[in-house]
């Protein structure tokens, strides 16, 4: 399989099911209803810009150990950190604006790439571990648009939280544990801010992303800016603990400059990701139904 053509999920779901683990996406998710349209979310996910949280979202993942050692152990990061970024926002985008069909595909290809990720002590299908990668996505998105567009109003921040609880219930975390409300997730968030360890697991990750010489070219001549990024948005105990210098004056210029220049783009310019994510992954699907492989 070549590394340009399979993200993650498209591989290690073909493993999966070579390995006899079935998986059905229930039908009760909230996203596979007709008339689902997450207007809020979509608000949100729709500016290219959130693709400059990927550095801190994953290094904010990697904080539980769960999620640290199954990367580590499961996945070629390493050479493959394109590919993480494209997993991610292919599931987002697709619960965001996919079919049903869509939407149920990626789940349970999603779910067949979780099962076979486990050891012991860890399994990428723990609800609690879905949980808090669900609740990266969602503070590190909002936190970039208000950065970018200002604070919102508390009715509408209200319910982009609610529509955000899709990347956890598709996920299988069961919907009551998605924190009733702002107020209870934040206490969550802080909790778990506060308490989890940054393991050896982590940091190997985390110099993969951030100092990775294997990715494209792309990716590479850009790791100065996303390390100035990330250091900055993760929480300082974090950032210290994965040896990382924030440098706010650089930080604060680079923000000032993208706030004044971003807000200014055309549409079709700001929300390319999303265009180009879910163009490239039914593209991949189509492949995939001719060779009967879905």
């Amino acid at each position: 399989m070549s590394q340009s053509y399979h993200i993650e999920f498209f591989y290690l779901w073909h493993l999966a099911q070579e390995m006899g683990c079935p998986v059905i996406p229930s039908s009760d998710l909230e996203c596979l209803q007709p008339g689902y349209n997450p207007k809020n979310l979509q608000m949100i996910l729709k500016e290219s810009i959130l693709l400059g949280t990927g550095g801190v979202a994953i290094l904010l993942q990697m904080a539980h150990p769960g999620v640290a050692h199954g990367v580590d152990e499961f996945s070629n990061f390493a050479y493959r950190p394109s590919d993480r970024l494209r997993t991610t926002m292919t599931f987002m985008y697709c619960m965001a604006w996919g079919t049903i069909e869509e939407k149920r595909t990626i789940i349970e290809m999603v779910h067949r790439a979780h099962a076979p990720v486990n050891g012991p002590g860890y399994t990428a299908n723990d609800p609690h571990l879905q949980l808090w990668v669900a609740s990266t996505l969602f503070a590190c998105g909002v936190h970039m648009h208000k950065l970018i567009f200002g604070e919102m109003k508390p009715d509408l921040e209200d319910k982009v939280y609610q529509e955000f609880s899709v990347m956890a219930t598709s996920l299988r975390v069961p919907p009551e544990l998605w924190p009733e409300n702002r107020q209870a997730f934040w206490k969550y968030w802080d909790e778990k801010v506060k308490t989890l360890p940054i393991s050896s697991h982590a940091k190997n990750v985390a110099i993969d992303l951030l100092y990775n010489k294997a990715g494209p070219w792309w990716l590479r001549v850009n790791l100065p800016l996303i390390r100035l990024i990330t250091a900055e948005q993760l929480p300082p105990r974090m950032r210290d603990e994965y040896g990382l210098k924030a440098h706010h004056k650089r930080y604060k210029a680079v923000l000032g400059t993208t706030r004044a220049i971003y807000r200014h783009l055309p549409g079709p310019v700001r929300h390319y990701s999303v265009r180009y994510y879910l163009k490239d992954m039914r593209k991949r699907m189509d492949k995939m139904r001719l060779e009967g492989k879905i």
